[in-house]
């Protein structure tokens, strides 16, 4: 069986006659370019996929893979690496870009830091991937629950290399160094597109902010690597590309991921252009040679996409520059 992995849900934005993006629904469909062929992907539903699924639902998980519709899910959960999404399924945010469903979040599930260990081990993983949507609501943002989850993880399985994706936890005096205690071994935070973007792209952020944030990580713990990523087709000019390397490697982040914006339904941000694959390897030569210990540039790369083989490279690359 093939299925087709297409991140365009349609212009409703509905389940179950109920709207995914209550604040998208009467704004204009905004049209995008008919896509290449170099972004369209096939995969094949295999037994690794389904034994996936069979784990995450088992234990009640959330995963962005699906939230998101990642188009990589079918090679992921294929090889069982699924990306956890904490703290329940809605978000308070309501960016541009993005897909997961926006609204008044529910209480927190204190039993998800255990489950979530309990999937990993289940899943053999090396390398577990943290992310969750953005929590207003809570006084910390969060960064406890974050925590907590790490700490459980450690417990079940010690030798399991752990990553978190997290918000930028605006306006939470103290949330950062609750998650930088826990002491994971990756700290992810997307800045997502260039400054000029940012209040038609992510208008709930600063760009200043999210850099600082990871520019303090790097200050508090030195040992953690840094990440974080951007997309391209959001109506970015190549100089401002060039800045926003140059702005990371001043916080001095160790890696950086660089994919295509898709278009989630046509009332969220339009793409002003599918980037052809050459401008990604261009991008990735370039920012080597700005200092990156890592940098993953395709039209297909997201923030967890082999994210366990890119931590043993960064691990690698830091030794050779030591």
């Amino acid at each position: 069986m093939v299925v087709i992995v297409d991140t365009n849900t349609g212009t409703s934005g509905r389940e179950g006659g109920r709207p995914r993006h209550p604040e998208k629904v009467n704004r204009p469909d905004a049209a995008s370019p008919p896509k290449p062929d170099w972004i369209r992907v096939r995969a094949r539903a295999t037994a690794g996929f389904g034994d996936t699924r069979h784990i995450v639902r088992k234990g009640g998980l959330h995963t962005v893979c699906e939230e998101a519709h990642c188009p990589n899910i079918g090679e992921c959960w294929e090889q069982k690496h699924a990306t956890f999404m904490i703290m329940g399924d809605t978000c308070t945010r309501a960016c541009a870009f993005c897909n997961i469903k926006t609204g008044l979040p529910g209480a927190l599930d204190d039993n998800e830091p255990e489950h979530v260990a309990e999937a990993a081990a289940a899943l053999g993983l090396a390398h577990v991937v943290i992310t969750s949507v953005d929590r207003d609501d809570l006084d910390d943002g969060g960064a406890a629950h974050f925590a907590r989850t790490i700490a459980a993880l450690r417990a079940a399985a010690g030798a399991t290399t752990i990553e978190v994706l997290t918000p930028d936890f605006l306006r939470k005096p103290g949330a950062l160094e609750v998650v930088v205690a826990a002491r994971p071994d990756v700290f992810n935070h997307n800045l997502e597109t260039v400054p000029s973007r940012y209040l038609s792209v992510r208008p709930g952020a600063r760009y200043f902010h999210s850099l600082r944030l990871l520019q303090r990580v790097k200050e508090m713990d030195p040992s953690i690597f840094t990440k974080s990523g951007i997309m391209l087709g959001l109506g970015e000019e190549r100089h401002e590309v060039l800045q926003v390397m140059d702005d990371l490697r001043s916080a001095d982040v160790d890696f950086l991921t660089i994919g295509q914006y898709l278009q989630p339904t046509r009332k969220h941000h339009a793409v002003h252009r599918y980037v052809p694959p050459e401008e990604f390897d261009a991008y990735a030569k370039i920012g080597r040679t700005k200092g990156f210990l890592r940098i993953a540039a395709s039209p297909l790369t997201r923030s967890s996409h082999h994210a366990g083989a890119d931590f043993v490279r960064l691990q690698a690359a830091r030794a050779a520059r030591l």
